[in-house]
């Protein structure tokens, strides 16, 4: 993902700007797909946080990267900075967040995928993954993940 996204902006939650290629350099990456008009995603996005906050303790090297639908920039800054965990997102507007949801095949949100640095999809559906035993046992399915990643 770090080869993939190399020039494009992230946003963290303190407001700071970093290029993605070298802040993902050696991270294993979940591009989360979501907006915050979208009742699903409100359910879900909870339970993403809980899993990165457990996930992260042990596997620092796990990033999220938010993507987007959102119509408005205000939208998208204030559902990241009132309900995510501390990851981050590509700012409204950017022309990669069409390249990638195309790319991915993203149709419904929320999605998320698990992507290695060349932006080979190690999970399409990380979000059902997440749900279904992500809460319980996130240990057991970072480990299932990364039998894929290698």
């Amino acid at each position: 993902m770090s080869k993939l996204l190399a020039g494009t902006p992230l946003k963290l939650k303190d407001g700071s700007e970093v290029d993605a290629g070298s802040y993902l350099d050696g991270k294993v990456v979940g591009l989360y797909f979501s907006a915050s008009w979208c009742p699903p995603c409100r359910g879900f996005t909870p339970k993403l946080k809980e899993f990165y906050e457990k996930i992260k303790k042990t596997h620092p090297e796990f990033e999220v990267v938010f993507v987007s639908r959102d119509r408005e920039s205000d939208c998208l800054v204030n559902y990241f900075l009132d309900h995510m965990g501390d990851w981050t997102y590509i700012p409204f507007g950017n022309d990669q967040i069409q390249y990638i949801l195309s790319k991915y095949e993203v149709k419904t949100i929320p999605a998320m995928r698990v992507i290695k640095p060349d932006g080979q999809v190690v999970v399409k559906d990380a979000r059902t993954e997440i749900q279904d035993k992500g809460i319980e046992d996130p240990e057991a399915l970072w480990e299932e993940w990364m039998a894929f990643y290698d």
